[in-house]
């Protein structure tokens, strides 16, 4: 049903934004700002004494206001080196890292002015005209919800960040330091005047490496020391935020849940008590358009929930929610393009237009069904096997059904029957079902089949009718009688012995006739059909005619051959 359908999709709907928001309102509020940037002086997570957050914003301070020195001092250098630089090789490379340095340098000072003042001074940027693209409007209508996703995460990536560079510089200080002592060592052991000169003046450049790599080194630490100082507890961060949640995006979410369900359920009735005045609606087998009518409701009540659902987002102006929504609708939307094929011939199948249709017989899983309904959940029928089945739809898809005749067998037997298979077993059946078939033999052993070995074992019915052929011989002296009186007197034997012992009610026809000249016999057979309520006597029946032929031919005195070996020399 394209209700249930509707029910579930609201259920993983509702549950996927419950969890989203959920995690969402577990954020210290210091995580729902925007995401931090690349620079690795952008400002941390507030503290939470007033007292601390000073003194730390100082520190910062004061190790941005020595890395600025660093830089400046670095510039000037590689200005000077490379206005006396004649190579254009060396001029390109110097260029180039003195833009680095600049980048460096301005990044300080945009960094230096956002912790001294505590906000964001991007926000009095001024803002650039736009002109509109529906592109960009529709990344616009979708962004709350990206960034709202993206924010769920910020905090543990950010901390993920930090730890992983406070490992660079620890790994790189060690390093900057190690070049220092080299140059150090070098200058005392060198005698050459002109080559201590030299390195002196690339001292001073790698002790400005080493002291800004100690100063990033210290600002990491602080800041992630600071992160860690606001962590709260997990049963106060979650008391809080099941509170915010029902108070504000939880009562929202709640209340269009609710909204579409109500639609839903009305369009329901709605549909039901209009269907009735729709001539046919009431018949066995609904017609075309009684389907074509049903169809129309259910995806009409599938794009009103949709439109439903969206509006109440809007109405209360929860973009966060609204984003989520659509960004879910275009998720469905994009997964169903890939489907419409098979949603065209579901369609098709509803309609009952398609190749399996209702009051038709079809083969599933080598057996027959009658096709009883085709819905959203299709119903299937074996009234042999008294089983019903309850099929989604895409199962039908590639199969086909065929109109039938009212005395076709739609299993070659029922429950209580007895069969006989071609691998010789003989039983009632006592268990029947599309999956295993259950024999009960005599005396009471239980053997079971897959239905399918079941099937191709060719199990002959006798519970119905069913026939013996008893083959019996006597001597070739009898020759002149065998095919005239014998016959006759041996027939009005057994059918004096079948009414004695019972069994002439259930006697459909008795013949004897005579079969064949054998290599040391002339063979007569006994040709027995009985009716269906004598099957569980199948064998006994069958052992009684030999006997009583036995006993006609002892009482006639009919000699009864036996094979003979001849030896030819």
């Amino acid at each position: 049903m394209i209700h249930r359908f509707i029910f579930m999709v609201l259920f993983l709907y509702f549950c996927s934004c419950s969890a989203v928001l959920a995690v969402e309102t577990t954020l210290p509020e210091d995580t729902k700002a925007d995401e931090p940037s690349s620079n690795l002086e952008q400002q941390a997570l507030k503290p939470q004494p007033e007292l601390d957050k000073n003194e730390t914003s100082l520190k910062m301070l004061h190790s941005i206001t020595e890395l600025k020195k660093g830089l400046n001092q670095r510039i000037n250098e590689k200005n000077k080196v490379l206005k006396k630089s004649s190579s254009d090789t060396e001029k390109e490379s110097l260029i180039f890292e003195l833009k680095k340095l600049d980048k460096q340098l301005n990044d300080y000072t945009v960094d230096f002015e956002r912790i001294a003042t505590g906000i964001d001074v991007g926000l009095f940027a001024e803002k650039k005209v736009e002109e509109f693209d529906w592109k960009n409007e529709l990344v616009g209508l979708v962004e709350p919800g990206i960034k709202e996703i993206k924010r769920l995460t910020v905090k543990a990536r950010y901390k993920t960040k930090l730890k992983d560079e406070l490992s660079y510089y620890q790994n790189l200080l060690p390093v900057a330091q190690q070049a220092v002592g080299n140059i150090n060592t070098l200058i005392s052991r060198s005698e050459n005047r002109e080559m201590k000169n030299k390195l002196k003046k690339l001292l001073p450049e790698w002790k400005g490496v080493e002291n800004q790599i100690q100063n990033k080194l210290e600002i990491v630490s602080m800041r992630l020391a600071e992160m860690e100082s606001e962590e709260k507890s997990i049963i106060e961060t979650s008391r809080t935020s099941v509170k915010n949640f029902f108070r504000t995006r939880g009562l929202f979410l709640f209340i269009a849940v609710m909204a579409c369900l109500g639609v839903v359920l009305f369009l329901r009735l709605s549909s039901r008590a209009l269907v009735r005045f729709v001539p046919g609606y009431t018949a066995k087998y609904r017609p075309f358009h009684v389907r074509v009518l049903n169809l129309f409701f259910k995806i009409f009540a599938l794009f009103l929930t949709l439109f439903v659902l969206v509006f109440v987002f809007y109405v209360v102006e929860d973009w966060v929610l609204l984003s989520l929504t659509i960004i879910f609708i275009m998720g469905v939307g994009w997964a169903a393009k890939h489907t419409l094929p098979q949603y065209w011939h579901q369609s098709r199948l509803m309609l009952n237009i398609g190749a399996v249709r209702e009051g038709e017989r079809m083969v599933h899983h080598g057996v027959p069904w009658l096709v009883k309904s085709i819905n959203v959940f299709s119903e299937l029928e074996n009234p042999y096997l008294g089983v019903k089945l309850r099929l989604p739809i895409e199962e039908l898809l590639g199969k086909t059904s065929r109109p039938f005749h009212k005395k076709e067998p739609w299993f070659p037997c029922k429950r209580s029957d007895w069969v006989i298979l071609s691998d010789g077993t003989r039983g009632v059946v006592t268990s029947l079902s599309h999956e295993m078939v259950e024999l009960v033999q005599r005396g009471g052993s239980h053997k079971t089949y897959q239905t399918s070995d079941f099937l191709a074992l060719s199990p002959l019915n006798i519970s119905v009718n069913f026939r013996l052929k008893i083959p019996f011989g006597i001597s070739y002296d009898l020759q002149k009688e065998s095919t005239g009186s014998i016959l006759e007197i041996l027939k009005s034997y057994i059918e004096t012995q079948i009414d004695a012992e019972g069994y002439k009610k259930s006697l459909l026809n008795l013949k004897v006739e005579f079969c064949q000249a054998g290599g040391s016999s002339l063979d007569m057979v006994v040709i027995a059909d009985f009716k269906g309520d004598m099957a569980p006597l199948y064998q006994r029946l069958s052992r009684a005619i030999q006997r009583w032929c036995v006993d006609a031919c002892t009482l006639n005195k009919w000699e009864i051959p036996f094979p003979q070996l001849t030896i030819h020399k």
